[in-house]
This record gives C-alpha cells, sequence and structure tokens, in this order.
C-alpha cells in the first residue's frame, strides 16, 4: 500500500508588485497633489521666449522630484498633466499637447531610472543619471516639436535655454531636495509608500513525498 504524506513549510514573504500595477485611491490623490505642484512652480517663474512664444520655467523641478520619491507612474501621469495645464492656464496652447507628451516622458524615465522602490533612501547616482537623462530628453523633444512649428532656427535659439537655464536650474533643484529632504519623508511616511510601492505576500511552499 502505497501512502503519501505532504509536510507544507510555509514562509510568508513580501515581493515588489511592480511601478505599474499600483493603482489605488492614494496613487490618484499623489497625482492630483503633484500634478497641481507641477502646474504652480511652472507657472511661478514664466519668463517668455519671444522667438518661439515659449517661455522659460522650473516646473521640470516639480517633475523630477515627484518621479525620485513615487517613481514611473506618478512622475509620469503628474508631470504630464501638470505641465499641459500650465501652458493652458498661462495662454501657450499652441505648446500644451507637446508639452503633454514630453514631461510625461520625462518623468517616466527620471521614475524608471533613480526606481525609489529600491534605491531610494538616499541621493544616489541613480537619481544624478534619472535627471540628467530625462533632462536631456526634455530638452531634445522640444527641440523636435519646435522645429514642426517653428522652424530650426527658432527651435535651436530655445534649446540653449531650455538646456542651459532651465534643465540645469530645475536639475539643481531637484537634486538639492532629495538630498535633503527624501529619507526624512520616507521614514516620517511609511503607510504612504507602502500604498505606492505595492507589495504581495507570498507563500513559499516545499512538499515531500514519503512511501
Amino acid at each position: 500500500m502505497m501512502l503519501k504524506m505532504e509536510n507544507k513549510n510555509s514562509k510568508e514573504t513580501k515581493q515588489f508588485h511592480g511601478y505599474f500595477l499600483a493603482f489605488n485611491e492614494l496613487i490618484f490623490s499623489l497625482i492630483g497633489i503633484f500634478g497641481a505642484l507641477v502646474c504652480v512652480l511652472t507657472m511661478v517663474i514664466a519668463i517668455p521666449i519671444p522667438v518661439t512664444q515659449g517661455f522659460i520655467n522650473i516646473g521640470d523641478a516639480g517633475v523630477m522630484i515627484t518621479a525620485l520619491l513615487f517613481g514611473p507612474v506618478i512622475g509620469s501621469v503628474a508631470g504630464g498633466i501638470g505641465s499641459g495645464l500650465a501652458d493652458i492656464l498661462l495662454g501657450y496652447p499652441l505648446f500644451a499637447p507637446g508639452t503633454f507628451i514630453i514631461k510625461a516622458i520625462e518623468g517616466l524615465i527620471i521614475g524608471l531610472i533613480a526606481d525609489p522602490k529600491r534605491y531610494g533612501e538616499k541621493l544616489n547616482y541613480r537619481d544624478i543619471i534619472g535627471v540628467v537623462v530625462g533632462g536631456l530628453w526634455m530638452s531634445f523633444g522640444y527641440l523636435l516639436y519646435e522645429i514642426l512649428l517653428f522652424g530650426l532656427g527658432p527651435a535651436l535659439y530655445e534649446l540653449l535655454l531650455n538646456g542651459i537655464i532651465q534643465f540645469g536650474i530645475s536639475g539643481l533643484i531637484s537634486l538639492i531636495f532629495i538630498a535633503g529632504t527624501r529619507n526624512i519623508i520616507n521614514q516620517n511616511l511609511p503607510q504612504v509608500f507602502e500604498k505606492v510601492f505595492l507589495t504581495i505576500e507570498l507563500e513559499d511552499t516545499q512538499s515531500v513525498q514519503k512511501t
């Protein structure tokens, strides 16, 4: 007679479920809050550029900070919505569609490279690389968009302003902010990040057969 006996040794573990699956009420609230922050930062300093009918701003600092704190989903959606809304409110609707796409991709790039769930306790090289790559994309994205709208000459002129002033100042602001506050924010709001960085409990089971 053959008898089968099963012994289960269960151990609960937690595994990061991924940024793109972590959609809940808190995620949408943070998107609204930080989208508003991006919009305000974009509008608070808006220096017109007559050649392209655009403007220089520090809204990218908000996009970068959001992505460095919360990752690619919130960084992308809040960055795109907040920046596009600011263009409309400031009277630059021609730029709004391009801005939405460019800033959303910027937040996505920074969040993916920085990966704050795994590397987000202190400022590190991934944050710097993310900000640099995201900022370069922003400058290049506007170059392409403005070539379509105004031609190569005006687009190259604004590229210098976007690349040196807007990208440089915004990048510096975001990295200084993250260096001084991210660890404090993480320690004081663990319940927030538990929902932002969704984890699931796994059960490890081992089966042993005996005869």
